[in-house]
């Protein structure tokens, strides 16, 4: 698979089967997604891979919250700014509408939060997630970075015929993930990812993107 089809066939996936995902597949993905830019070489992502029964929990202890309506933790970064305008606050609602319709939750189900908490903490039925964090003391610059590596992460995922799903619904229950993970008071949780094989028989969607011309401004061509 060479970069262009990985980066096209990369989506989030929202329904893994429960195939594993051998171990050197992991470990070949991280060594080589340790090349991703970083500013100053700080390398400040701290990685956790979460699978098997200690996920599993995870997942248990996640989903009660998430059932027992439990509103989440104090949020230590907003995952949206307060007021979204358009065109943001288009494609937002735009994407929500086609993802929960996909996943037969209706907009108007008065269950519609509990059930999307629930899907999320379960982590779509990955067999493994990858924890992300950074240390409180670093900047926007360092978590630009994180996001490039992660996008890294992903990207290998798919040569390696893998997919996997950004959920920064984990910060909602950061306090549990911490635990789970044994990070310390140091690190910001700044999301989690589903890894895994998708399950073949699930709806598949993908979202729209928007068009170049809103996105990119050519300059001296």
């Amino acid at each position: 698979m060479d970069v262009y089809e990985a980066v096209d066939s990369r989506r989030a996936v929202r329904a893994f089967s429960d195939e594993p995902v051998p171990h050197e597949v992991l470990e070949r993905v991280l060594t080589a997604a340790a090349r991703a830019p970083s500013s100053g070489n700080l390398q400040p992502w701290r990685l956790y891979v979460v699978s098997g029964e200690p996920l599993a929990e995870l997942k248990r202890r996640a989903t009660a919250r998430a059932l027992a309506g439990d509103p989440g933790d104090d949020r230590e970064y907003p995952m949206y700014p307060a007021e979204l305008m358009s065109p943001y606050l288009d494609r937002f609602s735009a994407a929500a509408a086609q993802r929960y319709a996909a996943l037969g939750i209706e907009r108007d189900d008065p269950d519609r939060p509990m059930k999307i908490a629930a899907l999320n903490t379960g982590a779509f039925g990955a067999p493994v997630v990858l924890f992300c964090y950074v240390d409180r003391t670093m900047g926007p610059g360092q978590w630009a970075d994180a996001g490039m590596y992660l996008q890294t992460v992903m990207l290998l995922l798919r040569a390696e015929g893998l997919h996997s799903c950004p959920q920064v619904m984990w910060t909602m229950y950061r306090r549990t993930v911490s635990r789970a993970v044994g990070a310390d008071d140091g690190l910001v949780l700044i999301c989690g990812v589903s890894v895994g094989f998708e399950n073949g028989g699930a709806p598949r969607l993908r979202t729209g993107r928007a068009g170049m011309a809103e996105t990119v401004t050519f300059i001296g061509i």
